[in-house]
């Protein structure tokens, strides 16, 4: 899941320029006892600030922060997931670690890719398989209802936290909290990730997953269960995802997992539009052009990628390669390069990179992104009037 920095105004307030001011006295931290004392006076202020809804208070500090420190930066970022994904709750007089877990699945289709409700017997299934093969011996796990879309996510730290709690406390049997239910539209993309969400409730300082549970030992691993809940999940997945191909990622923290996915994602986003260019224009991938843009604000944000027909300049389809931190578009294989090479991969030949940063341009009438055409312009993709460009159901 991409962090999207909002706009901070001039003036941060006190909160947040206490945010600041903490979170670069922890990152000039020469010791890991003055880490502690940082955390803690961090953790109480992002505690509150969340319990209040004040989300805009944490975003402005992260984007002063985002601008001034790289370090402090990251410290914030990571203190304010780890509150907002990860709790305490007591249960009969004692306390309980609570996680925010997803099981990604990354899809891709020619048709629409399912989210809703899960059907009962199938998620007492992933359930079961979840505790046979992920979690460990002591822990207790409730699962949200639905197979989300990234889109019906929460937005914020607090929505967050808010549906960690519900989560937590029915993994528990505890009284749940009140929540409002939000109602999103969801995008219709060829290629896109599907999420199982749960919170795991453990005795405080207990294991959570099940490569935890014999410390030093080679068995298990990460690996070892991620091969085991692929052969498992996989039916339940195909099941509950018709038409799709998918990979099933492994069940893992909120948002460590939502960045895994949209890592991976990626690739399998520009294998889906040559594919879909291919079945419903009739275009083999050595008579596409594939235009790649660098766009943001002052640096890149993310890649965008249009499609055209060769000797033409009329976008047909288009997608994006967002970049996740400053990290993410290493020198040694810019981004840019990587495009590159899997489209070639996949039989695009005909290859144009612009040069310099474009804007992050979007349609103001139906929100669409534009992308980029030869002659350098970000422009609406349109198909031929005869051709649907949204994804269809599959029967």
């Amino acid at each position: 899941m991409a962090r999207s920095r909002s706009k901070s105004s001039s003036r941060l307030n006190r909160d947040a320029e206490k945010l600041v001011s903490l979170s670069l006295s922890l990152n000039g931290s020469g010791s890991r006892v003055e880490d502690l004392f940082w955390e803690r006076e961090l953790a109480a202020l992002l505690e509150k600030l969340m319990h209040g809804g004040q989300d805009a208070t944490i975003e402005a500090a992260l984007e002063t922060l985002y601008q001034r420190n790289a370090g402090a930066y990251e410290i914030l970022v990571e203190q304010a997931e780890t509150l907002s994904e990860s709790i305490t709750l007591q249960k009969d007089g004692q306390d309980h670690d609570v996680l925010l877990i997803v099981a990604p699945v990354v899809a891709w289709t020619r048709f629409s890719i399912p989210h809703g409700p899960i059907r009962a017997d199938l998620q007492a299934a992933l359930q079961a398989h979840l505790h046979g093969h992920i979690l460990a011996g002591e822990a207790r796990l409730a699962l949200a209802p639905d197979l989300y879309s990234i889109d019906q996510m929460p937005r914020s730290f607090s929505a967050t936290r808010q549906w960690l709690a519900r989560l937590g406390a029915q993994a528990l049997e505890l009284p749940l909290p009140r929540t409002a239910p939000v109602e999103t539209e969801v995008a219709n993309l060829l290629a896109d990730t599907r999420y199982v969400v749960g919170a795991v409730a453990v005795p405080q300082g207990a294991p959570v997953f099940r490569w935890q549970e014999n410390p030093g030992k080679p068995d298990p691993t990460r690996e070892s269960c991620l091969a085991q809940w692929v052969a498992q999940a996989t039916p339940l997945f195909a099941d509950l995802l018709p038409g799709c191909g998918f990979e099933c990622l492994l069940p893992d923290a909120y948002y460590v997992n939502n960045r895994e996915a949209d890592r991976r994602v990626r690739p399998l986003s520009l294998r889906a539009s040559v594919a879909w260019l291919e079945a419903t224009l009739d275009l083999e991938p050595d008579q596409l052009r594939a235009v790649i843009a660098a766009c943001g604000e002052t640096e890149v944000e993310e890649y965008r990628i249009g499609f055209t027909q060769r000797h033409s300049n009329d976008v047909l389809y288009g997608c994006a390669w967002p970049l996740f931190g400053r990290d993410d578009d290493n020198p040694d294989m810019p981004a840019i390069d990587l495009i590159a090479d899997l489209l070639r991969e996949l039989g695009v030949t005909d290859l144009r990179k612009l040069s310099g940063l474009l804007p992050m341009e979007f349609c103001d009438d139906c929100g669409a992104p534009y992308f980029p055409n030869p002659l350098g312009e970000l422009v609406h993709a349109e198909p031929p009037e005869d051709v649907d460009p949204t994804p269809v159901h599959f029967h």
